[in-house]
Parts: structure tokens; C-alpha cells; sequence
């Protein structure tokens, strides 16, 4: 008699983040091709900023200028270091903080590189709340790929501890707000385009992919099924 190995195959441990992976290039590529050719979406990017700035009210003006703040690049790396740290140091598992802070780094990185490359102007300084305060390049967007793969990739990680379409739901859900939130504070502030905050949003799903990834080999190769609630491991 032969005894089938139970272990999953790697193609289906990768699987679920390939797809994840190749959505969001591709959306991003779309999105790149409506910039540089000046069609598609791009063609709303200026009349949606310039609606967007007609309507300002001083109190929501704080908002933003709050929300901007706190998922920018000097106040949300410590945010996530200190994090990162406690859930490690109280859940001694440091598997998944390690996975968030390598995503956190991989992203800003793929970010700046793109904005090099693709060298796009940022909106007109008369549109900015603060005119040439931000003095990089504006494709795409630093704050919402650095925000949406945040709550993504904790999301995830925090779903998979513990599994459950409840869960599933509210990291869904609370992802959804996080990211519009943050990518409709760097519009109102005159700092990007939609085009922009959509591309980092699509930079954000990427990383995400690469996360499952990597999370679910890491999984396979510890003799556990790729997925399933792992709450209770210490790896």
C-alpha cells in the first residue's frame, strides 16, 4: 500500500497570493498607462481636485491635515516599529510582526522608486494647503501606499491567527475606510491626484500578495496547511 503525502502542493500555498500579486500590477499598470498617455481616469484627476478644493471648510481642514499626518513618513514608521515591538514582546510570536515591518519597508521602498521613475509633477502649489510643502514626485502616492498596506497586511495577519468570516469581514471593511480616508486627505490637502492615491492603494494589494505568499510557504514549510487559524502557534 502507498501513503499519498498529505502535504499541499506549493502551487496551491502560493496561489491566493499570486492572484492577489497580478490584480494589483495589473490595476496598476492601468492606472500608470492612464497617466503617462493622459486618458482613462487620469482625465478626472484635475477636475475632481479642483471641485474637491472649492468645497474646504476649516474644520475639515484639521481632519485631514490630522489623518495626513499620522500615516506619513515620519510619524507612521514609529507608530509601526512601537507596534511591532509590543506584539511581538507580548504574543511571542515575532513571525508576523517581522512579515508587517519587511511589508512596511518593501512598499515605501517600491514607492519611491516609482515616483522616481515615472517623475510625475505633483498638483499645481496653488491647489496645496500648504504650497511646496511636499516636494516629491507626485505618481504614486506615498501616504495611501504606506496606509493601505498597513491595514491590509495586519488585517491578514491578524485574520489568519484567528480565521472566521466575521473577521474576514471587519478587516475588509476596516481596510476600505482606512484607505479611502487616508487617499481622500492627500486630495483635500492639493497633494496628489486620484490616479495617485489609487496606484499606492493597488502598491498596498501587491504587498499584500507577496505577504500570503510568503506567510503561507512559511506555513507549509512548518507541516501546517497554507490558511488554516493558526491561533495558539508560537511560530
Amino acid at each position: 500500500m502507498t501513503i499519498r503525502d498529505s502535504t499541499p502542493p506549493v502551487w496551491k500555498a502560493i496561489l491566493p497570493g499570486a492572484v492577489l500579486v497580478v490584480l494589483g500590477s495589473l490595476a496598476f499598470a492601468w492606472l500608470l498607462d492612464a497617466v503617462l498617455e493622459k486618458d482613462n481616469i487620469s482625465s478626472w484627476d484635475q477636475p475632481l481636485l479642483d471641485w474637491i478644493v472649492s468645497v474646504r471648510t476649516p474644520w475639515l481642514t484639521d481632519v485631514m491635515t490630522f489623518v495626513t499626518n499620522m500615516f506619513g513618513p515620519v510619524i507612521l514608521p514609529i507608530i509601526v516599529v512601537i507596534a511591532c515591538v509590543i506584539w511581538g514582546a507580548l504574543s511571542h510570536r515575532w513571525r508576523d510582526p517581522i512579515l508587517l515591518a519587511g511589508a512596511m519597508v518593501m512598499s515605501t521602498v517600491l514607492s519611491a522608486i516609482v515616483k522616481v521613475l515615472v517623475h510625475r509633477p505633483r498638483p499645481e502649489e496653488d491647489l496645496q494647503i500648504i504650497p511646496g510643502f511636499e516636494t516629491s514626485f507626485s505618481f504614486p502616492s506615498g501616504h495611501s501606499t504606506g496606509a493601505s498596506t498597513l491595514v491590509l497586511v495586519t488585517g491578514y495577519l491578524l485574520w489568519r491567527r484567528r480565521g472566521g468570516k466575521s473577521w474576514f469581514a471587519a478587516w475588509i471593511a476596516g481596510s476600505v475606510v482606512v484607505i479611502v480616508v487616508v487617499g481622500g486627505s492627500r486630495l483635500y490637502l492639493g497633494y496628489h491626484f486620484l490616479s495617485d492615491v489609487l496606484a499606492g492603494a493597488c502598491l498596498g494589494l501587491v504587498t499584500l500578495g507577496l505577504v500570503v505568499t510568503a506567510s503561507r510557504l512559511l506555513d507549509l514549510r512548518a507541516g501546517r496547511e497554507p490558511g488554516r487559524p493558526v491561533e495558539g502557534s508560537r511560530v
